[in-house]
């Protein structure tokens, strides 16, 4: 039986990622805003075979209750097994560019809140000589682009924070798990026209079990991103930069 805290455990990903350990029979401390969803989805992990689900409603983007919540977390759990940081936000592009303090919002959201959990984590994980912190990321981290280059700018900033992290805590028995998706259909991307080489959450959720069974480092979902984003990689940026993308 394994002991998994999952931050921002409503989003599509995180959510079929539960049902799937659910099933297994595992204990949960689930974190996310929203109460309401909160508890509709720690019930709904009870029904399907969880041990034990812990919920607690808290808004990740604000900091100061970090401490607090990994302290909570030890004090139900004590040793965590799994580790899985879910939440973020797809800002708005132009709204963006047009003001600073949402650029840098965005940056707390998806960047800099997940980095001081991970700094909290990592201490924990250390410790107890064991654990997996897994982490989405997103292919949208690998190059900038005109189109969501503040996202891209904060999931880049966080794939680099955890290679870090992975060199420190090899040699402590600590796997850091970087997961980096490309086009998923959720509820955060409903207004995307959507195509082939969009997936479901559960086909996330599937590739992100089996990365930390088998003790991955970096798993692209659906593993062709690894190839398309080699390519867009490659192109030189005298020609990058004139392309709409």
């Amino acid at each position: 039986m394994k002991n998994i805290l999952i931050l921002g455990a409503t989003s599509a990903i995180a959510e079929k990622v539960a049902q799937r350990y659910a099933a297994q029979g595992n204990r949960f401390y689930l974190v996310a805003r929203n109460h309401t969803r909160l508890a509709s989805v720690s019930a709904d992990l009870q029904v399907r075979g969880a041990e034990k689900v812990i919920s607690n409603a808290l808004d990740l983007s604000d900091m100061n209750g970090h401490p607090g919540l990994i302290r909570a977390v030890a004090e139900k759990l004590g040793r965590i097994d799994i580790v899985l940081i879910a939440y973020g936000s797809l800002g708005d592009q132009p709204a963006c560019e047009a003001d600073v303090k949402l650029t840098l919002q965005e940056l707390n959201t998806n960047c800099l809140s997940v980095i001081s959990l991970l700094t909290l984590l990592a201490n924990t994980l250390e410790a107890q000589g064991s654990g997996c912190l897994a982490v989405i990321s997103s292919v949208a981290g690998d190059r900038g682009r005109q189109s969501n280059y503040v996202y891209g700018t904060a999931k880049a900033a966080l794939t680099i924070f955890m290679q870090g992290l992975r060199n420190r805590l090899d040699r402590h028995g600590v796997q850091v798990l970087t997961i980096k998706p490309g086009f998923v259909d959720t509820p955060m991307t409903r207004d995307f026209k959507k195509g082939l080489l969009w997936v479901s959450p559960e086909a996330i959720a599937k590739g992100i079990e089996q990365a930390i069974h088998n003790k991955r480092d970096v798993v692209y979902l659906p593993f062709f991103w690894r190839y398309i984003m080699l390519i867009i990689k490659l192109i030189p940026e005298k020609i990058f930069k004139r392309l709409s993308l």
